[in-house]
């Protein structure tokens, strides 16, 4: 369903283990991330009327998430700050292919990988952290980011053939599952 090639390490885990608090922090950077990525797609394909529409509903819902995890961190009395990001992202526009419709593919798969890694690493955090709260808060993002996944490669699906888009998410998804591999040095939702 999410197209993911590994599963999250054990090494994330006890990053997550050592550094909860800048977690959640790059969490609500991600969110934001996530609403200016869909927005640019929404900028980028306008004339794609189903893509607009879609990603008007994307920006909402990253945007309303990124409220929510301000909530717990103010909660839990965690000032938001700026982090140095993950290289996770980085990594991943680099595969973008140049010139059209290549790059629109690429640009909505990738969107949609990183969706599907935040849905696989909030049902891990789930199940990891003691917290019931912030279990419960995790457990609630799933199904959104799984359908963010399926939208963006859904959309994708209206720029090339379905068979050549498939292609290029398995080769996508393998990219994604090395860049992990590598990992950061410091714990973020995609390190």
């Amino acid at each position: 369903m999410l197209s993911l090639q590994s599963p999250t390490s054990a090494r994330w885990l006890a990053q997550v283990d050592a550094a909860l608090d800048d977690v959640i922090i790059d969490h609500a950077h991600c969110e934001k991330k996530a609403a200016g990525v869909a927005m640019n797609l929404l900028f980028s394909y306008v004339d794609h009327v189903d893509l607009a529409r879609a990603m008007t509903e994307i920006v909402n819902e990253e945007l309303d998430h990124f409220r929510l995890v301000l909530d717990v961190l103010e909660r839990r009395g965690i000032p938001f700050r700026k982090l140095t990001p993950s290289s996770y992202g980085a990594r991943l526009h680099e595969l973008i292919r140049k010139g059209e419709p290549n790059r629109a593919v690429d640009r909505l798969l990738v969107a949609g990988l990183i969706e599907a890694r935040s849905c696989e690493r909030f049902a891990t955090l789930a199940d990891h952290v003691a917290d019931e709260e912030l279990a419960a808060f995790y457990r609630s993002l799933f199904e959104s980011e799984a359908r963010h996944h399926s939208t963006y490669v859904r959309l994708a699906c209206g720029f090339q053939r379905e068979a050549d888009v498939f292609r290029r998410l398995h080769e996508l998804a393998a990219a994604e599952a090395e860049i992990l591999d590598r990992g950061d040095p410091f714990a973020r939702m995609h390190s």
